[in-house]
């Protein structure tokens, strides 16, 4: 049964990953990050919510419990 929020974690996970990544190469992300040399607040609070979410889901998912 922990599949399931596992599984819901790791696709949730990817899509703000992806929606982080086109936040960055979108036009005003492009103009943040040559302005300031970093890609924005934003889309770097996408990619570490992302990835706490994919870990957490590959957690759940791995994890044989009783």
């Amino acid at each position: 049964m922990q599949k399931i929020p596992g599984l819901t974690c790791l696709v949730v996970g990817g899509i703000l990953i992806f929606w982080g990544y086109k936040m960055s190469h979108a036009v005003g992300g492009e103009i943040s990050s040559l302005v300031s040399g970093s890609p924005g607040d934003k889309p770097m609070l996408l990619y570490l919510g992302g990835a706490i979410l994919v870990l957490a889901g590959l957690g759940q998912v791995a994890w044989k419990g009783k």
